[in-house]
């Protein structure tokens, strides 16, 4: 069982809870134990795309902390709340909506590289403590402002008109995990004022989508919060390889895990293979460097007879061209 299983987590479940739940699976199929770890967190109150690696796979779940990532989420205007989603207290309020053209013209703003400063609940660490322990213990929290990269910022046809709901309802609301496609509601009138509005970001590593939606309220000189997050990409994996925890609970009761393991390689769809001779496979083994391979310089997944040996790179030396292993593989045919 070296490879990846995809969780479409559900609300709820923090990813270490995800994780649990796929060590549990393995028992029950009487499966041999691997070493199992997830490839980005979810905050309990996401859903969508978890990334959880077995065996030799979990040494390129760092990879999968680098990679970039799609989300989907709703903002909800007027509340914000500590926490900047539905499971914190309101800590401001603005009477103020704006309208969909007001939202259309603020998003380029926040489209490429940007400077924000992430969530006082966050996992980051300051002088040697978890930001979310320091702030749930009344502590002030100041983090500094970072810098990522907002590849796409669209607006869905899936505005809610509705009255406004308080951050409690909000999370009322989301104990019913999200519908993977929910039905568009209907297009906001021209000048209408809107409670909320649902958009998808592309973003890269280190992309607080709580601080997103919040500097997305603050520069429509209003407040906000998210009441629906779901990771709809990470990586190279897709909600279309996503299996339900139900699902994994059945695969594992009928011992056929294997139906939803993807290989090591999924991890690696973006680098190049490239095939070594057994000689030379040996010696990726035993973390020796490789002279005079034929390949471009950059990444490269070396390869015996299909089976992966090491994640590998290639200097760009043009004389002396080596090859040095990044992560190696302890896989046989």
């Amino acid at each position: 069982m070296h490879g990846w299983l995809v969780i479409d987590k559900p609300v709820g479940p923090g990813s270490t809870q995800v994780v649990g739940a796929v060590k549990h699976a393995l028992r029950e199929g009487g499966y041999a134990k691997v070493k199992v770890g997830h490839g980005g967190t979810l905050d309990p109150l996401a859903s969508g795309v978890l990334p959880v690696a077995l065996g030799e796979a979990t040494k390129l779940a760092g990879r999968m902390l680098d990679a970039d990532k799609v989300y989907e989420f709703t903002l909800r205007f007027g509340e914000e709340t500590d926490t900047l989603d539905a499971e914190g207290q309101v800590v401001a309020r603005s009477e103020y909506r704006p309208t969909l053209a007001q939202v259309e013209a603020v998003l380029p703003r926040f489209t490429g590289a940007i400077e924000q400063v992430p969530p006082a609940y966050s996992a980051l660490k300051v002088e040697g403590r978890r930001a979310y322990d320091l702030a749930r213990a009344g502590e002030e929290v100041a983090l500094k402002p970072r810098r990522v990269t907002v590849h796409e910022l669209q607006i869905l046809p899936r505005t809610e008109r509705g009255p406004a709901r308080s951050a409690v309802e909000g999370a009322q609301h989301l104990a019913q995990p999200p519908l993977h496609h929910a039905p568009p509601g209907p297009p906001p009138r021209p000048g209408e004022e809107l409670d909320e509005v649902t958009l998808t970001a592309t973003v890269s590593k280190g992309t607080y989508i709580r601080s997103l939606a919040r500097d997305i309220a603050y520069a429509l000189e209003s407040v906000g919060h998210v009441t629906m997050l779901r990771r709809l990409k990470a990586g190279p994996f897709t909600l279309a390889s996503a299996i339900s925890l139900d699902k994994l609970g059945e695969l594992a009761k009928a011992r056929s895990l294997e139906q939803a393991l993807l290989p090591l390689t999924a991890g690696l769809d973006d680098i190049p293979a490239l095939p070594v001779t057994p000689d030379q496979a040996k010696a990726l083994r035993e973390g020796r460097r490789l002279v005079g391979i034929a390949a471009k310089p950059g990444l490269h997944l070396a390869t015996e007879s299909s089976v992966p040996v090491a994640l590998v790179e290639l200097d760009g030396d043009e004389l002396r061209p080596e090859l040095r292993v990044v992560r190696g593989f302890n896989l046989v045919e």
